[in-house]
């Protein structure tokens, strides 16, 4: 199966992203206007390309901006243009401003989603999806991570298990039917969240047992933001917070740290020999060894 596809599994992030997004536009009305859509995306890129050169990067990669993009044109919501275009530019940027030891310190994307909950100015939209959409979209992320099998599927599952054992324990000890639960885990919100921010390779614990814990530290804190602090966007406000743990992660569990693999190659857990998009210093544009 692995050679009917890219080697490099942010094509086939795109491409799952980009058909959600234009089936749910087209078939289920979602709430997206076509100038802030255009926005993010343009907005992305040009940072993208801005930073590239900032850093003196050896080459322009849109492929992980065009992810956040997309994953922005799902989720946030506004009222004024401003608002995704700080957002786009925001989750771009992290990447190459807030780092540690040459790794992100956040998902950009989820760091933007935060960064505009936390301005009062935007909003987060979960419950747009509709059963088959859902499906659609769970069996097309299933079919990612059989492809690509090194891309973090550790931490998506065990996230997903942690998650679901909290809700259906809490549903159990109030004596709720598991209709409750079971509705709950029924999101494209999550599923997006599941599959597209907590799984994200360079922002994960580099050793197995580290993502294990990771995941489960992350689905706690979601569900205790939004059981015990009865607050919404559990997931995101979660993730940023946990995000801050991984370098001590790392350094209690060793691990192989991931590279995106060249075109030519398959994806590997080993440390990747091929030019980065991302820079190896957030403290100066200077440029990075080969």
């Amino acid at each position: 199966m692995r050679a009917l596809f890219p080697a490099d599994p942010r094509v086939y992030q795109i491409t799952l992203l980009a058909s959600l997004l234009g089936y749910g536009v087209l078939a289920l009305d979602f709430d997206v206007k076509p100038a802030h859509a255009a926005a993010i995306v343009a907005t992305a890129l040009v940072t993208q390309l801005a930073c590239t050169r900032l850093w003196r990067l050896p080459a322009f990669d849109p492929k992980s901006a065009l992810i956040s993009a997309l994953s922005l044109c799902l989720l946030l919501r506004a009222n004024h243009v401003g608002v995704p275009v700080a957002a786009a530019a925001i989750a771009i940027s992290s990447k190459f401003l807030l780092r540690w030891n040459g790794k992100h310190v956040f998902n950009p994307t989820n760091f933007a989603l935060v960064a505009m909950l936390a301005s009062g100015q935007a909003w987060v939209s979960p419950g747009q999806w509709g059963n088959a959409a859902i499906l659609a979209f769970l069996f097309g992320c299933l079919g990612m991570l059989v492809v690509y099998r090194a891309a973090r599927s550790d931490v998506t599952f065990a996230f997903f298990a942690a998650y679901a054992l909290l809700l259906f324990g809490r549903s159990l000890w109030l004596g709720e039917p598991l209709t409750i639960p079971f509705h709950r885990l029924e999101s494209g919100a999550l599923l997006l969240f599941g599959f597209f921010m907590i799984s994200d390779p360079r922002t994960t614990p580099d050793a197995r047992a580290g993502r294990v814990a990771f995941a489960a530290l992350v689905a706690f804190g979601a569900w205790y933001v939004q059981f015990r602090l009865f607050r919404t966007n559990g997931l995101m406000w979660s993730l940023v917070t946990v995000s801050m743990v991984t370098p001590l992660l790392d350094r209690v569990f060793r691990g192989a740290r991931y590279g995106w693999p060249a075109p030519s190659t398959a994806p590997s857990t080993a440390p990747s020999t091929a030019p980065s998009t991302a820079p190896s210093t957030a403290l100066s544009p200077t440029p990075r060894p080969a």
